[in-house]
Order: C-alpha cells, then structure tokens, then sequence
C-alpha cells in the first residue's frame, strides 16, 4: 500500500512524529485551508518564479449535463463571494503550514499578507445554465485565483447539483408546496446548510433544518417522530400530549395502523370541538395513493375538511409525479434522502479552468476535456421562435440579454451582488418558466436547449489551438 504513496506525502508523513496523529486539536472552523495541497505547492512554485502578479482568468463550468437532466440551476455564488471578500490566513493557519516543511520562509511572509484582489463576473444564482457556459469568471492575478479553485468547485457543485434536484421536484409537485426533511441524511452538516439555501432557491416552501433557518431566515416546518408516539401508552393520548403544546401541529399517524391513526385524530377532533387547530395529518409509508384516499375520506365525513394531508416517506420527483396524477389528496410532500444527495445523479463534471494568462488565450486538447480560451459571455434569447444561448467572446455583441454580470471588483463585492434569497427564488421561478415546456419536463427532452459557440469564438479557439501545435 506505501508503494502507491507518491514521495512528497511518504516524505511528509515520515517526517512528523507519531503523537501528532493522535491529537484531537479543536479549531475555530475557518476556511483558509480548505483547498487542495496540489493549489498550494503550484502557489509557492509561481511566487518563486516571480509569477505572482500576472493576471490570470480562470472559468467555473459544467461539462455536459448529468444523465436525466435538461438543465442545471445555478447556486452558491453568494457563498463564493462572501468567502473570497473574507479570505485570508490566519497565524494558526500558517504555523500549520509551516509545520508540513513544504513551504518556504519567504512563501509564508507572502501568505501572511494574503488578500484576495480579483474581479469576478458570474451568472446570477437562480439562471438555468447549460454545457460550457461558464457560471462565473475570477481574473486577477493567477496566483490569487489558483488558490480558491477547490472553494469555488466544492460550493457551485454542492449548492446547483441541489437546486437542480430540488427544481425538478417543485415542477413534479404542480404547485403543492415541498418540505425539506433531508437534514440527517445530508453528507455532513456543511452539505444539510447549504442544501437548505439551494432548496429555498429552486421553490420549496420550508425546512426541518434549524441552523439553516436561523442562518438563511428560512421558514421551519416539523411534525412529529413515531419514537413521540411510541412514547406513550396509546396513539391518542401521543396526539393529545403533542397538540396540547402545538395546537395546530401536524400529527404522524402511520406509527402503527395508518387509518386508526386518522380516527383518533377525528376523535380528539370531536373531544375539543371548536378548540381543536390541527392543521395537517402526515403519511409516511404504504400506498399513499390509497391512504390519502381512504384519510381524506374519513376527515371529510368528520367534518375535518380543512385538514390537510402531507406525504413523506421516500418520495423523489417521479413518486410525487405519480401521485398528482393519479389525483391523489395530498395537499404537500415532506421530501428527505433523494433529494438532499440528489439520488439520481450526486454529481456532474464542474470544472475551474484557465483560460487566459497574461493577455494570452489558454485551453485544453485533452481527449474529452477540451477547454474554450478567453473571458466570454452568454448571451440568451427567450423569443419563442428563436429560443436558445450563445457562447461568445466577452466584447462581442449577440441578440439576447447577457447572463455574466461583473459582482466582484478587487475583491470587493459590488452592492448589487447581495441578492436577497426569497429575490433569487422568485427570479429562479421566473427563470425556470421561460424554458420551453420539453426542458422543464423531468423527463428527458428529445431535443437538448441549443446553445451555440460564436464564430469569432470558434476562430479564436483555432488560433490558440494553432499558437500551441505550432
């Protein structure tokens, strides 16, 4: 197994004494250091060769679309922005650094003084965006963008692959309003946060997650746990406990029979009269199709028209498809894994790439990785007739409206950078409608969204393509 250690990390590991593998440091969380090493050893090797200060840009884009999408929704700009306004390295950071005996003196009085000086241009957070286009360019100097490669990859990738997921079920739930449940089964804390914002973004209606409300202002919405039902000697008196603290509470009656679950809900219903406010039932397992029937029937014949009925338990995009179809009396769904790992496909081809050095076009020829040079735009038309993206140099005119606005301008976010959320959702909303009817559909379109490469782009690629073969 060492043999497949390359020398730099056996010569660091072999170098550090055995106890610093034991010690459980705790740290302030700070982000500084949350990149690759390979973005920090190429640092220092450009700070050596004086390469510190050549301007550099560098384009974040998606390769192609993940297998069953028709588009993805940009999200995490705002993340990115506030991390690199922030961004600097801290002593303890540093002495860290220094204790790996990979960097230099000279490169550590350097990152010391470490600001972020860029300019960024992106597409706004909400846009429905498509192979090649890149959602946001960093130029400045190279060695300032190189380092937040890992950064901007990790949140963009995270934060749209979630909205893009999310966006597909608000579309299947036809106006029913979508509940996040996904908290515990996210992949780390970070990831349940952030997916709560993305969602928020793509139109669900609230979260179960706490630390996301407090920190995003998110509507929280919770029901119940079957262990609270379980807790007590009967259904009932769990339901009486629980609505004696929460009057208009949701109440969970899928712990034992499903449809004795409703009854006793009818029955406090009519012990409390005019006093009793729940507001929902939830179904979270067997066929929802048929309970939601069979509950809505025996709240109606109660005279509990006004109780709703929100379904959980698994459901995805497709489940909550059918269930509308099939006219099923379900007023809202609680949706939890498949959507907050995106179940269907958790990842797609982002990539952070440089695409001009010091006023020169830079690209890839890799087979299957080929890259497009220069700064560009994308400009979108919305004519029903001529619907579609061009992918163009930044200082050429198309019909359209450009997506790329610049946010960041050394350093410093620009005012109108700090887009409220609920203002995102509702251009996300607006966005998203304007997509002809085969690429909102979850299913999959037979004609992909055209997006096309200019012919002065093209030109462009040819000539830097022919500079490197030559």
């Amino acid at each position: 197994m060492l043999d497949d250690i390359n020398t730099l990390d056996l010569q660091y590991m072999t170098d550090i004494p055995d106890q610093q593998f034991h010690q459980n440091r705790a740290h302030p969380l700070r982000l500084e250091l949350f990149t690759d090493l390979y973005e920090l050893t190429m640092a220092q090797a450009l700070f050596s060769e004086g390469l510190t200060d050549k301007p550099a840009t560098f384009s974040a884009h998606f390769r192609n679309l993940p297998s069953g999408r028709n588009f993805l929704l940009a999200c995490g700009l705002d993340t990115i922005l506030e991390h690199f306004e922030n961004l600097s390295f801290s002593d303890d950071a540093v002495s860290y650094l220094d204790s790996t005996r990979l960097f230099t003196d000279s490169f550590l009085d350097w990152i010391k003084g470490f600001q972020f000086t860029c300019n960024v241009r992106a597409i706004a957070e909400g846009t429905p965006v498509f192979p090649d286009e890149p959602l946001l360019e960093v130029n400045g100097p190279i060695i300032e963008a190189q380092i937040v490669e890992t950064f901007v990859l990790n949140q963009i990738h995270l934060q749209t692959i979630l909205a893009s997921k999310a966006a597909r079920i608000v579309s299947a739930a036809g106006g029913h309003p979508v509940i996040d449940f996904g908290a515990r089964r996210a992949h780390g804390i970070d990831a349940a946060v952030k997916a709560a914002r993305a969602f928020t973004l793509a139109g669900i209606s609230g979260t179960s997650n706490v630390l996301a409300g407090q920190i995003y202002d998110l509507p929280l919405i919770g029901t119940m746990a079957h262990s609270f039902v379980q807790a007590f000697p009967t259904e009932e008196d769990a339901f009486r406990s629980f609505i004696k603290q929460y009057p208009e509470s949701t109440l969970l009656v899928d712990t034992y029979d499903t449809l004795e679950g409703v009854r006793c809900v009818v029955n406090i219903a009519k012990e409390l009269g005019n006093q009793f406010k729940v507001k929902a039932i939830r179904l979270d397992s067997g066929n929802i199709v048929a309970l939601a029937a069979a509950a809505r029937k025996i709240l109606d014949e109660a005279g509990l028209e006004k109780v709703q009925i929100i379904a959980s338990g698994g459901l995805d995009e497709w489940m909550v498809s059918e269930l509308v179809d099939k006219g099923a009396p379900v007023d809202g769904f609680g949706i939890g894994t498949r959507m907050i790992v995106s179940e269907d496909n958790p990842a797609a081809e982002l990539v952070y790439k440089l695409t001009e050095f010091s006023g020169t076009g830079k690209l890839k020829t890799s087979l299957d990785k080929k890259t497009i040079p220069g700064s560009k735009q994308v400009w979108r038309s919305e004519e029903d007739s001529d619907v579609g993206d061009i992918i163009g140099r930044v200082n050429e005119t198309h019909k359209g409206r450009p997506l790329l606005d610049v946010v960041m301008v050394e350093g410093k976010r620009l005012p109108e950078s700090h887009v409220p959320l609920g203002l995102s959702h509702r251009y996300a909303l607006k966005e998203i409608s304007k997509l002809p009817k085969q690429i909102r559909n979850i299913s999959v379109a037979k004609i992909p969204y055209p997006v096309v490469i200019s012919d002065k782009l093209k030109e462009f690629q040819r000539k830097v393509l022919d500079e490197i073969q030559n």
